[in-house]
């Protein structure tokens, strides 16, 4: 060790040997606090359900590393430190608190019923703390305990979304536009709008309705068990209908590019025969629907309540309790953003403009023509 001219090495000595004790004090402290946690409140492991708007967010699932862009993770994960739920050491690495998303819903997507699974400390009043930490637009609305093996994505069967948009959608290619508000959906349309989506029960090869799969990609394929168009109903003085869709899961975009296709057909750009070509092996330009509307509704796990949710340890995860709470979080912050965002913005009727520029009748090396204005469209309307 190099000392400096005139110091003792018997003081510099002493002042390292106090310097390492205070470090030591502080490290056994530290595990004492940790200790008594543990002790008071021990990790058990839970699902949350959650809900939240989407808007002003990139997306459920958070990005290490990309703190610009931020998602409602982040923002949960932020609550159940501040809460006291999960220590803060592990923030940055939520695997060791074995936490799982049910669902990763895209940017600016809603969840009425998102369901995570993870272990936290079972602090008192656990679900009020931490929503003390969380913006309006994010609630924790229930918590159940669960099997210590639980994953709530793994572990899911079926997954149920809506999506609401103006019924201007449906009309004839040929509509003004200027005059949304003014129209209606007949029940004729109606009627051929749910023919098209029944098309989609079943399994098919969804390779067409995500990006980077490939047709010979067997997670493309997917099994649809529900999809059809609620009737019309006024708000703001603009016609809208809901669209409910169950699967067993659904790869990114899907369920946008579904209803875009269906759109599609209906308005005239594209004939019936575009669904069956798009599941076959080629290349099809499937258009994607913007994700304003596009809001998860509920998750299920049939098969875990059919073997835990009877065995008088667990609960069933259903949410009946909850189902008020779930309502009132729907109407206060999800369907008036749905909403007062599209009649503000347009961003339906602003999609509706770049359906043209789709070729629905050629494969993807036989449309290589409209690519330069396509991405125009793309760079216009920021997909």
């Amino acid at each position: 060790m190099y000392l400096p001219e005139g110091v003792p090495s018997d003081k510099v000595l002493k002042r390292i040997s106090e310097d390492n004790e205070d470090t030591a004090v502080a490290k056994k402290l530290k595990t004492d606090d940790s200790i008594e946690d543990e002790k008071k409140y021990p990790k058990k492991k839970v699902v949350l359900l959650i809900a939240y708007s989407g808007k002003g967010y990139y997306g459920m699932q958070r990005n290490p590393g990309n703190s610009q862009f931020r998602t409602i993770e982040d923002d949960l994960v932020t609550a159940l430190v501040k809460s006291g739920c999960i220590p803060q050491e592990h923030c940055d690495d939520m695997k060791k608190m074995s936490f799982q998303r049910c669902a990763r819903t895209d940017k600016g997507v809603s969840a009425a019923g998102q369901v995570v699974s993870l272990k936290v400390r079972l602090v008192d009043d656990i679900i009020e703390k931490i929503n003390q930490h969380l913006p309006l637009q994010i609630r924790v609305l229930g918590l159940k305990r669960v099997t210590q093996g639980f994953n709530s994505k793994n572990n899911c069967d079926a997954r149920t979304y809506s999506y609401t948009l103006p019924t201007v959608a449906f009309a004839s290619k040929d509509y003004d536009t200027e005059k949304a508000a003014a129209f209606r959906l007949s029940p004729e349309t109606l009627e051929n709008v749910n023919r098209l989506f029944a098309l989609y029960k079943g399994t098919h090869n969804f390779h067409n309705f995500t990006s980077q799969k490939a047709s010979c990609d067997p997670s493309a394929r997917r099994y649809i068990t529900q999809m059809s168009c609620g009737k019309p109903f006024i708000c703001s003085d603009n016609e809208f209908v809901e669209i409910t869709v169950r699967g067993q899961s659904f790869m990114m975009h899907q369920i946008r590019k579904m209803i875009g296709l269906v759109i599609a057909v209906v308005k005239g750009y594209a004939t019936d025969n575009v669904m069956e070509r798009s599941w076959g092996k080629e290349k099809v330009d499937v258009p994607k629907a913007p994700g304003l509307g596009l809001v998860l509704e509920r998750v299920h796990f049939d098969r875990y309540n059919k073997r835990f949710g009877g065995d008088g340890l667990h609960e069933q995860l259903e949410w009946d309790k909850e189902e008020a709470a779930i309502q009132a979080f729907k109407e206060a912050h999800i369907y008036p953003t749905i909403v007062e965002t599209e009649c503000q913005e347009g961003s339906m009727i602003s999609w509706m403009a770049t359906l043209p520029i789709h070729d629905f009748k050629a494969t993807a090396t036989g449309s290589q023509g409209n690519e330069d204005q396509k991405l125009v469209y793309q760079i216009e309307y920021l997909f």
